[in-house]
């Protein structure tokens, strides 16, 4: 896993390596479930 971005806002996250903590949005993430979240797709409008 090469990403530490914060899903919700994009930010590097910091701490680790099992969870990561984002400055920006005060988020905790485990590093086990970067890879599983929700991440808001962007619209194109057709």
């Amino acid at each position: 896993m090469s990403s530490t971005q914060c899903p919700r806002c994009q930010t590097e996250l910091d701490e680790g390596p099992i969870m990561y903590r984002c400055a920006t949005c005060c988020r905790t993430v485990y590093a086990a479930d970067l890879e599983n979240e929700f991440v808001a797709r962007h619209f194109v409008a057709a």
